[in-house]
């Protein structure tokens, strides 16, 4: 039997942990989670192309877009850790298909905020709680895997709205807002059935003190043997980490100032160029440009099969170093690449690499590194602080040059790489294949 590093992935393999039906349906429903979240959240960008608006207002709609988003957060973190995640998840689709139909008929500029407001609340309790659900359901050496793919639903959610945006443009807006809003609740459809096949987590109920209603699920969805290899093998990754010196207790303030560090720069850093650059300075290039972002991520992300064997650590620095540089390059040849549609798009590809393998991990990572009691709400808190303060970048640089846009966006990457070597320094290893109870600080309890 083969560990890398000494702890990981082998040893959970030897346990006789499986892959069942019931974690193809929970894989399914996290990434089609994931999927309607970024599509939601890039129709604010779509929406500024809907109606005539003064600059203020086209800086609100792009404003509008995170600041739901945070508030769905605050709600969903806690909630979910009061009434579970399952439960959570219902909450979010209904309130998913009553926005999605009210943006059918929304002709008018309040309109559009009033019912994209229900749907991206919607969208950051359903995202927050995937990140705080998936690390608790899927098997021990599937979890990094797992996770990563399933935030690379994002990049997939971004990638069809922008096709369905370019191939509806040409008949009218109306038709448009309809096809976007019609695709969104295709999607919406499979996600509730497959919804209706998973279970609430295991280990948020027996973190409430629901035992029964845990073996009831085990029972329903899992049977009892196949739970006990399971918990078998988070066992044998745990001990295996403790033997190799990989399970000690981060402290709370360097967990919260990585995570959110690396949180803000993935989620500023990304959306200022995918979101923002484009109705700031190149508004007839918007959908192409969350075009090549998206489809850049989503290939990308395909690493992510790998992401069991790979360091957590290693690649937040890779992702966050290399889109530093690749930035600094893009400040320093603002006017190159602004006379070069196609120097332009060079450099937003290479960029986007690097910034969907530290955006892939840190997403992975601020889900992973609190006690199950509290996961949801400490998650939320990060997203929350992250995503508010690129609400602020939105409007700081609304009246920025291009090269002053560039040099911010550096500043913004600068701040990242900070949060990645931090959590490289004095942070634990989360990645090849250990158990959640390590990456917790569980394991030391």
């Amino acid at each position: 039997m083969t560990t890398i590093a000494g702890y990981g992935s082998g040893v959970a393999a030897g346990t006789g942990e499986r892959w069942g039906p019931t974690d193809s349906w929970n894989f399914t429903s996290f990434v089609l989670g994931m999927l309607l979240e970024a599509y939601i959240f890039g129709m604010a960008a779509i929406a500024t192309g809907w109606v005539p608006m003064p600059t203020s207002l086209r800086s609100l709609l792009l404003a509008w877009a995170p600041i739901w988003l945070i508030i769905g957060i605050a709600v969903a973190g806690p909630l979910s850790d009061r009434i579970g995640r399952k439960t959570t998840f219902y909450l979010t689709m209904t309130l998913y298909g009553i926005g999605a139909v009210g943006l059918v008929f929304s002709g008018t500029y309040w309109l559009i905020l009033v019912f994209l407001a229900l749907m991206l609340f919607a969208a950051g309790g359903e995202m927050n709680t995937i990140m705080t659900a998936s690390h608790e359901v899927m098997p021990t050496k599937h979890r990094s895997k797992t996770m990563m793919l399933e935030i690379n639903g994002i990049n997939l959610g971004g990638l069809i709205l922008a096709a369905v945006s370019l191939l509806s443009a040409e008949r009218g807006v109306p038709f448009q807002r309809g096809m976007i809003a019609a695709t969104f609740l295709v999607v919406l459809l499979v996600l509730f059935f497959a919804r209706t096949r998973t279970p609430e987590s295991i280990r948020w109920l027996r973190s409430r003190g629901l035992g029964a209603r845990a073996e009831a699920e085990i029972q329903r969805f899992y049977g009892a043997d196949e739970y006990r290899a399971r918990d078998a093998a988070a066992a044998a990754a745990t001990a295996a980490a403790r033997a190799a010196g990989g399970a000690r207790a981060v402290p709370l303030w360097l967990r919260l100032f990585a995570t959110t560090a690396t949180a803000f720069a993935g989620t500023a850093g990304f959306g200022l160029m995918t979101y923002v650059l484009g109705p700031a300075h190149f508004p007839k290039l918007t959908a192409a440009i969350l075009l090549a972002a998206t489809l850049t991520g989503f290939i990308s992300g395909f690493f992510a099969f790998w992401a069991d064997r790979w360091s957590r650590k290693q690649l937040l620095l890779v992702g966050y170093g290399g889109a530093f540089l690749v930035t600094l390059v893009i400040a320093l040849a603002t006017h190159a690449w602004a006379a070069s549609a196609g120097l332009f798009f060079l450099l937003l590809v290479v960029l986007n690499v690097f910034v969907n393998v530290g955006y892939l991990t840190e997403d992975t990572l601020k889900g992973e590194v609190w006690e199950t009691k509290r996961r949801g709400t400490y998650t939320a808190v990060v997203r929350f602080v992250s995503i508010g303060l690129y609400i602020a970048t939105i409007y700081i640089t609304q009246s920025y040059s291009l090269t002053g846009f560039a040099f911010f966006s550096l500043v913004v990457w600068g701040i990242g790489l900070a949060g990645a070597i931090a959590w490289m320094v004095g942070g634990v290893e989360t990645g090849r294949g250990v158990s959640l109870e390590v990456a917790s600080g569980q394991a030391t309890g």
